[in-house]
């Protein structure tokens, strides 16, 4: 990838940072109960990783 970035393409690559974040700690009692120990990313809609899928550019 180019060293200098258009300013579009950052917005893009920051905008697909967030979709993969896991959910928050307090996400998981909420959606599973209390007393259940699931990871957060079973939470997540948006599963991307940088070597598994692109992002258009």
């Amino acid at each position: 990838m180019a060293s200098r970035k258009t300013s579009g393409k950052k917005t893009r690559l920051v905008k697909a940072r967030k979709k993969t974040k896991w959910a928050p700690f307090w996400a998981i009692p909420k959606v599973f109960g209390i007393g259940r120990k699931v990871h957060p990313s079973r939470i997540t809609k948006q599963k991307r990783n940088w070597k598994r899928s692109r992002i258009k550019d």
